[in-house]
């Protein structure tokens, strides 16, 4: 009996050591350790065992208090000895807290060892079957030695079927190849729920077995994929601030500039508990999403005549309407026509005024009489769609990765660009008589036919997959509205090259 309460102190007086250095402060200053728990006296506690381990629980309690699963997985780091855990999961277990805070702790604690064995590979040899039963896991088999003088919970059937999800789970998130879609699918909520229907049962050895290996296998396609996204991110973040931009994009009604994005730690966010950092990487992942939807950057300043040049069909032009509307001068607007470089803030800004502009035909579309939705009211002309293009706006699939996604988004955008172009020439009609007016509507036809410009090519990469997936109706209708467009950019060049 005494042997097993010296046993006892010493687990307790493991974790001990462990909790003083991490609340050591950054300052040099250290936790006081109350009189009688501190190493000498533990060791001439003999007399006193069973007072000296209520006091030390009381003690470690306290401190427990003050530590969070962040500042624990912070602090178990590959250095750290395997024997220091095993304490800490030798003390989690023996709590056994019905609390989140304790499962959490004990899950960080169980994972860290079944990521950092003794002898490296060795959780990957087979089970051995025990008295005929089916084989356990090496890891099951650790933690049943490590638990021995543990009294853990039993496992009630209906916790064993719930135990048999993890395995469907961990194949779910070894599929992923989208830090969205793993974002969008819940999976981590569906873990984190079902952790806590197992109620008590999550301190029994097989099922911190279980809950280990699919942390393990998660967490490794987690960080994956966030890295990927998160430099993704920067990438655009660098390419923007190198032409001058500040604003990426807007994410929940707050705009997200370059300097909020080089200051994101990727590090130090994957370190935290996901719990607690769940709407930091929601967040990355809607950001992610909006610049997913927009067109690719370019790293060099553009001319429209530049990027003109790129483009198929009327708006090959281009380059002639600049040259002519830079040397007009209109008698009734005094100032030459001349078109700069385009900003990344005037994409960013026409790229807010398309979603304005897919907005509000969709809701026209969703909402109008079936017989009518294709001719759509605009501010000063009719806009009509094909029924292609209608069906398009009402799609409720546009979140998907798909090629019937790719198909609607596309369709939704060539549509969007050729209205708000029509617009623009209908409003530099409207102003020739304001000089600055008349340029900053001009300037705009300069940035949206440089936009059809890209808008064109990549429909046409889109149409090339839904002809190969057997979808020509799909491929049509995207060359349809890539015609409408150009006729839309025609007109956009010669209205540059020779109004007055």
């Amino acid at each position: 009996m005494a042997e097993d309460l010296r046993f006892e102190l010493a687990i307790l007086a493991t974790v001990q050591g462990f909790y003083q250095k991490l609340m050591t402060s950054p300052l040099g200053g250290e936790v006081p350790v109350p009189s009688g728990l501190d190493e000498d006296a533990l060791r001439h506690s003999e007399r006193e065992l069973p007072g000296t381990l209520t006091r030390m629980y009381r003690w470690l309690h306290l401190l427990d208090m003050a530590i969070t699963p962040a500042m624990l997985r912070q602090a178990l780091t590959p250095e750290t000895d395997s024997e220091v855990a095993e304490a800490l999961l030798r003390y989690f277990v023996r709590r056994r807290e019905a609390t989140d805070v304790n499962r959490d702790k004990t899950d960080l604690v169980a994972t860290f060892l079944y990521r950092h064995p003794r002898v490296p590979g060795q959780w990957e040899q087979s089970g051995y079957g025990l008295d005929g039963a089916l084989p356990l896991s090496p890891f099951e088999i650790a933690l049943i030695e490590i638990l021995a003088d543990t009294d853990v919970p039993s496992l009630p059937e209906e916790h064993v079927q719930l135990l048999r999800r993890f395995d469907p789970l961990r194949e779910e998130a070894s599929r992923f190849r989208d830090f969205n879609a793993l974002m969008d699918s819940g999976i981590i909520g569906r873990v984190r729920e079902l952790k806590q229907w197992l109620d008590s049962s999550f301190y029994h050895p097989g099922v911190l077995a279980t809950v280990s290996a699919y942390n393990c296998s998660f967490g490794k396609k987690f960080d994956e994929l966030f890295a990927k996204a998160l430099g993704e991110i920067k990438s655009f973040g660098q390419a923007l601030e190198e032409m001058g931009g500040t604003i990426l994009s807007t994410v929940d009604g707050v705009e997200v500039t370059v300097e909020h994005v080089a200051a994101i730690e990727g590090n130090q966010m994957l370190q935290a508990d996901y719990g607690t950092t769940l709407e930091k990487f929601r967040r990355v992942s809607k950001l992610k999403k909006e610049l997913d939807r927009r067109p690719p950057i370019r790293r060099s300043l553009l001319t429209p005549a530049a990027s003109a040049s790129k483009s198929n069909g009327g708006a090959a032009a281009a380059p002639k309407a600049a040259k002519a509307a830079a040397a007009a001068k209109a008698p009734a607007a005094p100032a030459v026509f001349q078109p700069l470089a385009i900003t990344p803030q005037q994409i960013a800004a026409e790229e807010g005024k398309l979603r304005r502009v897919e907005e509000s035909i969709r809701v026209f579309v969703r909402v109008a009489d079936p017989k009518y939705r294709q001719v759509v009211p605009m501010r000063f002309f009719n806009l009509t769609l094909t029924p292609t293009e209608a069906d398009a706006y009402c799609a409720t699939y546009l979140e998907e990765k798909s090629l019937r996604a790719d198909v609607a988004r596309t369709l939704i955008r060539l549509v969007s660009i050729s209205a708000r172009i029509s617009t623009e020439l209908e409003e530099l009609k409207r102003s020739q008589k304001m000089s600055s007016v008349w340029k900053l509507h001009a300037d705009a036809v300069v940035v949206l036919i440089d936009m059809a410009s890209t808008c064109t090519e990549e429909s046409g990469s889109v149409a090339k997959q839904a002809e190969q997936g057997g979808s020509g109706v799909a491929a049509k209708a995207i060359h349809e509205s890539v015609q409408k467009l150009r006729v839309r950019s025609d007109m956009a060049v010669k209205t540059l090259a020779n109004v007055s």
